[in-house]
């Protein structure tokens, strides 16, 4: 039977009421949904502003967590950097980059499925409703990712960088990516103002949404990188110098670096340079001998002395290949062929001797880092004159040396005139004229494309390092870099064109062709989820049925005055059922 037989109804919306007219249907008979209803209601009103918190932090912990992979993705060019740092802390070579890239791929996986639950949720007007299982794991991932970002706010500040010189290269796609973003959230935000039950809040939530949109819109204006220009002005590709020599295709400042790293067409060599005991300088760059050689096993006593306190003779007698095999820094040396794999497990320490040799064959320059002595060592006074000696006992021009330490920097000017005066100190044009200075060679993250071209215009050319990713090269090959010193030359080799360059003019026309785009999906969406209000609006809605305008009332809002006004219709009905069985019995 239905409870609302012989009954007429209307529907009221904002104090606009429809025609009565006849009901024809209504609730069977021992339905609970009226009960079910006021118990829907009470609990909205009870946990709403409970769940709204948890959105808020799911949302907070989401964003986060987005800075985060990102940063952490374009990192990829520092991995080797990370991993050398936590080398240098605990004493133990591991690959900590990779355990957190899946980690935090895993964590932003698990958050951005929530999220997009979240939102669902919200679309049909429904509560979020977290079970607390989820509640815990938002917060540990919450938790866990502000850890990590005081980490390395604290450790590795300089990093931080790597996200800024990474926007010259991916924000015109990333403004595209926003864009289609809010563009797609626009249905969201149309169905919540649909249903939204006060004026208010309705131009709160307009107001909010239309800022987001052409904050994003402008986001352009705001975007530089030097890779925006006329192709016609794009300088010749940047020299490669070989960090180490080709590191990843062998053991790090050996022969078989340098021949692998000649091979990629390199411009010049990068090495570190220690003196041994007997005064050879020899190339290593930890202060130890413990991650690239043996010296474990043949001095155990002795294998966490300097590395300049051994003299020649035991360092001959150390294996610094096998290291690459077992501990495969870069994940490459599965890779190698039979004959690469076998001379790499036997490959020994190098001489600055036989490096500046190599490179005068190949007409190559190099630029080596000198590290001092440490007190008491024998040549800890005159360890510019030992290097000294050695670099123009080796036969090599003058002019393809780079000599970067500072000390007796005046003296070596005398003795080598022909030497390229480098430094690792960004000072002033003026400062560095002074000084005699040709050559500055800094991390990537220390001049800018500006800096670069004042630089360049006062004769002074500038080498940055450590550049591994095709991206940063291309950034800095359009900035006007004239060299980049690179773990993987061989990368960088098949990097004949920057990935990506256009005019102004083209990106400007890529830019108001987005925005028109998404502006006129969200001015679609919006007629579309209100489009009962704008027939109201026009009057043709007095003339509905008034259940099929209250069953769309339902849909489109999540009214509790809508819900209240079905409990009286259907507690109505009920009592005026009871009072016609009497008389049905009569």
């Amino acid at each position: 039977m239905n409870w609302l037989m012989w009954r007429k109804q209307r529907v009221s919306i904002r104090g606009v009421a429809s025609n009565w007219s006849e009901a024809v249907s209504g609730v069977p008979q021992g339905s609970v949904l009226g009960i079910f209803l006021i118990y829907m209601n009470n609990l909205f009103t009870l946990s709403s502003s409970w769940e709204r918190m948890w959105f808020l932090i799911l949302s907070c912990t989401f964003f986060l967590l987005l800075i985060w992979f990102y940063f952490w993705w374009e990192a990829h060019n520092d991995y080797n950097e990370f991993n050398w740092f936590l080398y240098n802390r605990s004493g133990e070579w591991s690959d900590g980059s990779i355990p957190i890239l899946a980690t935090t791929a895993a964590g932003f996986t698990y958050i951005a499925f929530l999220m997009i639950l979240a939102l669902c949720h919200v679309a049909v007007g429904q509560q979020l409703n977290l079970h607390w299982l989820h509640k815990i794991g938002v917060t540990a991932v919450l938790v866990t990712t502000m850890i990590a970002v005081i980490s390395v706010e604290q450790l590795w500040g300089e990093e931080w960088g790597i996200i800024w010189i990474s926007l010259q290269a991916t924000g015109p796609f990333l403004h595209i990516g926003a864009v289609a973003a809010i563009t797609m959230l626009a249905w969201l935000v149309a169905g919540q103002f649909a249903r939204a039950e006060k004026s208010m809040f309705q131009a709160v939530l307009l107001l909010a949404y239309l800022s987001v949109l052409l904050g994003l819109y402008l986001v352009p204006l705001t975007i530089t990188s030097p890779c925006f220009m006329e192709r016609s002005r794009l300088k010749h590709r940047p020299d490669v110098i070989g960090h180490q020599g080709a590191p990843m295709l062998a053991p790090e400042n050996t022969l078989m670096s340098f021949r692998k790293a000649l091979q990629q067409n390199i411009g010049g060599l990068e090495v570190d340079v220690t003196i041994s005991l007997d005064g050879v300088p020899f190339l290593m760059r930890d202060h130890t001998l413990r991650r690239t050689t043996d010296v474990q096993k043949v001095f155990p006593e002795r294998q966490h002395d300097d590395a300049s306190m051994f003299n020649w003779t035991d360092l001959q007698a150390l294996n610094s290949g096998q290291w690459f095999i077992q501990d495969d820094p870069f994940w490459t040396a599965q890779s190698l062929s039979a004959k690469d794999y076998t001379q790499a497990a036997n490959q020994s320490i190098c001489t600055l001797r036989e490096l500046l040799q190599l490179a005068a064959r190949n007409n190559k320059s190099v630029i080596f880092n000198l590290r001092r002595p440490p007190a008491g060592h024998p040549y800890y006074e005159s360890w510019i004159n030992v290097t000294l000696d050695t670099v123009r006992q080796s036969g090599i021009p003058e002019e393809l040396v780079m000599w970067t330490p500072d000390s007796d920097r005046q003296m070596v000017k005398k003795i080598a005139p022909g030497f390229q005066q480098t430094s690792g100190v960004k000072e002033s044009v003026e400062t560095l004229r002074r000084k005699g200075i040709v050559k500055l060679n800094l991390r990537y993250n220390q001049a800018s494309a500006q800096e670069i071209r004042e630089f360049t215009a006062s004769n002074i050319s500038v080498d940055l390092f450590s550049v591994n990713d095709p991206w940063l090269f291309s950034v800095l090959w359009c900035s006007g870099v004239p060299s980049v010193s690179s773990d993987a030359p061989q990368i960088l080799k098949k990097v004949p064109y920057p990935i990506w360059l256009m005019t102004p003019d083209e990106y400007y026309l890529i830019w108001i062709t987005t925005d028109l785009v998404s502006f006129t999906i969200i001015i679609g969406i919006f007629v579309l989820q209100n489009y009962h209000i704008i027939r109201y609006r026009l009057g043709s809605i007095r003339s509905y049925n008034p259940e099929q305008i209250m069953l769309s009332a339902a849909v489109r809002r999540s009214s509790q005055d809508v819900k209240i006004m079905k409990e009286k219709l259907i507690f109505s009905g009920n009592r005026k059922r009871e009072r016609m069985e009497p008389n049905k019995a009569n």
